[in-house]
């Protein structure tokens, strides 16, 4: 159980990040347990449902780091936001909004209904698939490969490494239990919102989702974002100022699924979850935070993460919210 008195709190020193790290792995770790691993992409299955790393990386670019914090896994839909974030950067965000709306749903990730019952006739935000298969759709490139190689060339920008690349054997997964995203890219096609072939599509959306990253990578990109698009390595602008502050907001309101809302009573900071374990968060002018869990809640996002994020927003006050 927390002190109640919290000595921690607004002391972003190097010991003291160090401290408050190793109490959210040790606190978390437990909670481990009460997740479950992903099974419906078949890849994913065979991860350590015990493993946890937490990874913070600075405004000034310092990087603090426990547990498997080094452990590569696929992106799943954390990609959404790096996906968002190139495109708008490359084609604008009137190229981006124009087919998919800013709102949260409070719907399942992987949910069609709104689609055929929603006036907008769009999907409502980039972070549900059917959102994030648009944004594939619209990625700079002439084949999937093409695309998919524009993009983790722009994750490595973000993250600081030249060498991403995907997860074959989750790819080919995923692309081999993909019927309900078949369902939706076909009515998003019947919609118009998709302008390239179906298949296509999906199989860029697929190697996105399959791009490897770990809890270190996550943090440096969240520090980015923390800082309204400039690099905390390089000190360098990596993206426009607008693209980031969209990105954050959307990550506030949609970020982790349908639980979103109870995350951001409770944690208060801008995060965005995958089916692979991994939660990205950034807070704003102090730090870019990172982690690892692939044991998942009813949401689908990681537990032990989730509680690990709380322990750190309390103990560091990191609540922008």
């Amino acid at each position: 159980m927390l002190a109640s008195m919290n000595p921690f709190q607004h002391i972003d020193t190097p010991e003291n990040l160090t401290q408050v790290l190793a109490l959210a792995h040790a606190e978390s770790m437990p909670v481990c347990t009460s997740g479950s691993l992903a099974t419906y992409i078949p890849a994913l299955s065979s991860a350590n449902p015990n493993a946890l790393g937490l990874a913070l990386c600075t405004d000034e670019g310092q990087i603090f780091q426990t547990g498997q914090a080094d452990c590569r896994f696929s992106m799943q839909s954390i990609s959404k936001v790096f996906a968002l974030a190139y495109v708008m950067a490359e084609l604008g965000e009137e190229a981006v909004f124009s087919r998919v709306g800013k709102e949260p749903t409070g719907d399942p990730f992987n949910s069609i209904i709104r689609l055929e019952t929603s006036a907008r006739r769009k999907p409502f935000n980039p972070f549900i698939n059917a959102g994030a298969i648009v944004i594939s759709d619209l990625m700079p490139g002439t084949t999937p490969a093409d695309k998919a190689a524009g993009f983790q060339r722009f994750v490595g920008s973000l993250v600081g490494r030249t060498d991403v690349e995907q997860d074959d054997s989750v790819y080919v997964s995923e692309k081999a239990s993909a019927a309900r995203n078949r369902a939706i890219a076909w009515f998003l096609k019947e919609l118009g919102l998709i302008s390239g072939e179906v298949e296509d599509t999906l199989d860029t959306y697929f190697r996105q989702c399959a791009t490897l990253v770990d809890a270190l990578d996550l943090a440096r990109a969240g520090a980015c974002l923390a800082l309204d698009g400039v690099h905390p390595l390089s000190g360098k602008r990596a993206l426009p100022e607008n693209c980031a502050h969209t990105v954050k907001s959307l990550m506030v309101t949609c970020g982790l699924y349908d639980g979103s809302g109870e995350f951001a009573v409770s944690v208060g900071i801008p995060a965005k979850s995958g089916v692979g374990g991994g939660i990205m968060a950034a807070v704003r002018d102090r730090m870019g935070i990172g982690v690892y869990g692939p044991a998942l809640d009813g949401h689908g996002n990681s537990a032990a993460g989730l509680w690990a994020l709380g322990i750190l927003s309390r103990q560091l006050d990191l609540r922008v919210l």
